[in-house]
């Protein structure tokens, strides 16, 4: 099956570019930006899933109190390299630097023409590998690219304008994790065994003249099979740390994070806490279902037929935050960077899936709180 990607010198296989080896490979953008002030948030994303030959795609904005979700999926017909669901489309202007997305004019709320300039060369996180008993469970690779916006955002009639005071993040990844209908025969030990556990922190950071980026991916006893920082001085060369460590204060009765210290290395210390805010000036928490995460219609990779769009909305003032449907979440966060000696403020987000027990935190259970 030839398409217009084998135009392109891209091939890892004798096959065509349409084809893949397993049912749950998956290509994925990811992008999210903020106002100076916190005030603004808005996200994105696009995923491609060549084996069930669906593309979607989401964009969403918190503004006033309101989380407004875009949601399209559509049928690939196996062309991976037109990024487009419904209104939704990904533009590549400058591989590993620009990237624009547009929303066009739809039945929603929601449009938008924004984008995304890097301010530094993408890092390439350690690889994810990950089993349930005997049956691949994830393996994938994941770029991370911090960056600054430009252009504008529609909200019901209102025109937002995105100027580089708006800073972000934008990740690609691809591999193998689940996507689509959820499978119909896992493997007895993955059943049978312990109780399911992923805690997953994420949190790139933003100042004005640098960037920061730490993730970590822990077992049940608090060991982390996946983790890595890195701190970008603009212009400068970049510091990896292999050997961070994590501690986390957490909002009582929750799974939600009140402050988070890493330790990078000797003189360079991070400290992150959510903003949040009550009434109509609600904000902080965005919710990842918005973008399909863990969404019971919307999931990654479920067939809606050749085209679907779908819009609602989250009234943030009434959040349930130990609903297990909205555990993940990405918060914005204030961040001092303690580093050489200096203390540098900026701005980032702490996005966190907390499932099963971790020991060094005192969760236990599947989802009980701190």
């Amino acid at each position: 099956m030839l398409t217009g990607g084998d135009d392109f010198p891209i091939h890892q296989t004798p096959e065509p570019v349409a084809l893949v080896t397993d049912r749950n490979f998956y290509d994925r953008y990811f992008f999210n930006g903020y106002s100076p002030d916190g005030n603004i948030f808005f996200a994105a994303a696009m995923g491609i899933y060549p084996a069930l030959d669906v593309i979607d795609g989401a964009f969403c904005v918190m503004v006033n109190g309101v989380q407004h979700n875009l949601r399209a999926s559509a049928r690939m017909h196996g062309e991976r390299m037109a990024l487009q669901a419904g209104p939704i489309r990904v533009t590549i202007e400058q591989p590993l630097h620009r990237v624009r997305i547009t929303v066009t004019a739809n039945d929603g709320p929601l449009s938008c023409d924004l984008t995304i300039t890097g301010r530094h060369f993408p890092i390439e996180e350690p690889r994810f590998t990950r089993r349930n008993g005997t049956r691949l469970f994830m393996d994938y690779t994941r770029m991370t690219q911090n960056g600054r916006w430009s252009g504008h955002i529609m909200v019901d009639g209102q025109r937002i304008e995105v100027d580089s005071s708006f800073a972000g993040t934008r990740d690609r990844s691809w591999g193998i994790r689940p996507v689509g209908l959820s499978d119909p025969q896992p493997p007895p030990s993955a059943i049978s065994g312990s109780m399911p556990q992923f805690f997953w922190l994420w949190s790139p950071c933003n100042f004005d003249q640098q960037s920061l980026f730490f993730h970590t991916n822990d077992d049940g006893e608090g060991q982390p099979w996946n983790r890595r920082g890195v701190l970008f001085p603009d212009g400068g060369n970049e510091l990896h740390f292999d050997q961070s460590t994590l501690a986390i204060d957490w909002n009582p009765a929750t799974r939600r994070v009140r402050e988070a210290r890493v330790e990078l290395g000797p003189d360079t210390v991070v400290r992150m806490t959510p903003i949040s805010g009550g009434g109509s000036n609600a904000r902080g928490h965005f919710y990842m279902s918005g973008l399909g995460y863990t969404h019971p219609v919307w999931g990654h990779g479920m067939d809606h037929g050749e085209l679907d769009v779908g819009h609602d909305s989250i009234d943030l003032t009434s959040i349930n935050d130990n609903d297990p449907a909205l555990m993940h979440i990405q918060a914005m966060c204030d961040v001092v960077l303690t580093h050489a000696g200096q203390e540098i403020r900026g701005r980032g987000v702490v996005e966190q899936l907390f499932i099963g027990p971790h020991a060094p935190s005192g969760l236990h259970g599947l989802f009980d709180p701190a």
